[in-house]
């Protein structure tokens, strides 16, 4: 048995109060021992918490015995080891950060994408009528994605709608979207369908279901998520790799964050220039007097800072978080 699992998961599903939810899930999370990460808001809940297989189990159990949350589906991976080091649930405007905060405009609880299972993906994905197209980011799909898979120049999911546009040739296709877990999928789709594209479909439980269900067919590379593995194979049946070293060419599905704080770009990089470079992705940050010890994994603790009172003052005009305070949970799944 394993000694750790880690689950992924989200619902949309109304949450009244969901402030208060938040802080009353948060205790609930620390009374199983859980660490990782979840983002609520009005619109639902979406998460990926790690713990034992018991507290796993009795926390699937309490999500699905809350009748808004009853049709929750978790993925569940066996892990050696946690893959978080401390436990967050917070607040949000959206559980997936896409600007289209307005639930008139889009809301998955009224109309989404046609849910396809693992099995029927597979079967239709390379017919000539169909289009695969990966709604995720670019650090996400340069590490792994499907064979002929259609991929947007996204730095964040909330570039989506505007790159919609660019997808007019498709209109007469099937559209088969994919993400990590399912969750942008269903804003994307729903999003396609109001602009005019009829025949939308998505992956249920995304590439990690895929994954688990029919073992990762003609997915190349790696699968990026959202805690400290990092990366996760998902094809047993072809596996590649697609994704390169930033610095040399060298083919890896190595993915690190700069160890420079003030960059930490998300990139590929190889062992040998991990340790040459120190992790970071370029000399100029090699040499930044704030950059972070490299340890061979590019996987950094936040750690607080001290407050400056100035820099507060400073940031209440600004209408965008710095680039130091966004958090990964705006593009979790």
């Amino acid at each position: 048995m394993a000694k750790y699992q880690t689950l992924l998961y989200y619902c949309y599903s109304p949450i009244e109060n969901a402030e208060q939810f938040a802080t009353e899930h948060l205790e609930f999370c620390k009374s199983l021992g859980l660490v990782g990460r979840i983002i609520v808001a009005d619109e639902g809940l979406n998460g990926t918490v790690s713990g034992t297989p018991a507290a796993c189990q009795t926390y699937m159990e309490a999500v699905h015995a809350d009748k808004r949350f009853s049709k929750t589906d978790f993925k569940v991976d066996d892990v050696d080891e946690p893959s978080f080091i401390k436990m967050h649930c917070r607040y949000k405007s959206e559980i997936v950060h896409s600007g289209l905060r307005n639930p008139t405009v889009i809301n998955p609880n009224k109309e989404t994408g046609k849910h396809l299972e693992p099995k029927d993906f597979m079967e239709m994905k390379d017919r000539e009528d169909v289009v695969i197209l990966d709604v995720r980011s670019n650090y996400e799909h340069a590490v792994g994605r499907f064979k002929n898979a259609v991929t947007l120049d996204i730095e964040n999911f909330r570039e989506f709608p505007e790159k919609v546009k660019k997808l007019e040739q498709y209109k007469d296709k099937k559209i088969l979207t994919y993400c990590t877990g399912g969750i942008k999928c269903e804003k994307a789709s729903a999003l396609l369908l109001k602009e005019g594209f009829k025949d939308v479909y998505q992956l249920h439980g995304g590439i990690i279901k895929y994954g688990k269900e029919v073992d990762g067919k003609d997915f190349d590379g790696q699968c990026y998520v959202f805690d400290n593995r990092v990366t996760v194979g998902v094809n047993k049946v072809n596996p590649t790799i697609v994704s390169t070293c930033r610095n040399c060419g060298k083919v890896t599905s190595k993915m690190i964050n700069c160890a420079n704080p003030e960059c930490n770009e998300h990139f590929t990089q190889c062992d040998e220039c991990g340790w040459e470079m120190d992790g970071c992705c370029s000399t100029a940050c090699m040499e930044h007097p704030r950059k972070r010890p490299y340890d061979g994994t590019g996987y950094y603790v936040k750690v607080p800072q001290p407050v400056n009172e100035e820099k507060i003052s400073k940031r209440k005009h600004k209408t965008f978080p710095p680039k130091e305070t966004i958090d990964l949970l705006d593009h979790q799944q």
